[in-house]
């Protein structure tokens, strides 16, 4: 055994970031073959891949053997904001009794390193350190369930901030990490739980004036 992922599953992950971080935005059509040639992977495991994201709703199979990130209408990004609150504010809750002094160590670090990213205006770096923090945090609640769901919800969402994160008003949004950070300070659960779902809305109302403002075509939008 060499240790080595097997070629599915490291063309998922591969396909996976590039959703979840924006390299695919919403509404562009990529062809199957640019992508295997992209990814220089067979077309079984990219075939395979780009299955399992369309079971996610993250990928839309087109005619002519292309796939698009959709575009989401207001009433598909209220849902996503509705789940995803619910959902992280449960992690945070399931999390707080299994923080340590030393993963709110690691948490601050990470949250400078998005405050590092917002302040040089680099769009690829907030994405990957905003999207690490939480996910620390969350892998300390122990369900594999409710973590696995975030993940795939995370994965319809990505693509559209990272639209309006390079759009004409860029990385604007306010830090709710250092909410959480006291939050987990003090163990003060429902200020931990106060503090994702504001992040999570802050989120979902910053896509919505990007929707409002046209940032992602004609027929995004209710």
């Amino acid at each position: 055994m060499s240790g080595r992922a097997p070629a599915h599953q490291i063309a998922y992950e591969r396909l996976r970031d590039m959703v979840l971080f924006g390299q695919l935005a919403p509404g562009d059509a990529v062809t199957i073959e640019g992508l295997v040639a992209r990814l220089g992977l067979g077309m079984t495991p990219v075939r395979e891949a780009l299955r399992r994201l369309i079971a996610e709703g993250a990928l839309t199979l087109q005619g002519n053997r292309r796939v698009t990130v959709p575009r989401l209408g207001r009433r598909e990004l209220d849902d996503l904001g509705f789940a995803r609150a619910a959902i992280e504010s449960r992690l945070g809750a399931l999390a707080l009794p299994q923080v340590t002094g030393a993963l709110i160590t690691r948490l601050r670090a990470i949250d400078a390193e998005v405050d590092a990213a917002i302040a040089a205006a680099d769009v690829p770096g907030y994405l990957h350190a905003n999207h690490r923090f939480h996910f620390t945090l969350y892998a300390a609640a122990g369900s594999t369930v409710l973590e696995a769901l975030a993940r795939s919800l995370w994965l319809r969402v990505g693509p559209s901030l990272r639209v309006v994160c390079t759009g004409p008003s860029g990385i604007t949004l306010p830090d709710n990490h250092k909410l959480a950070l006291t939050a987990l300070d003090a163990g003060d659960g429902a200020a931990l739980e106060a503090a994702l779902r504001a992040d999570v809305q802050q989120g979902v109302d910053q896509i919505a004036a990007g929707i409002d403002a046209g940032l992602f075509g004609a027929d995004a939008g209710p």
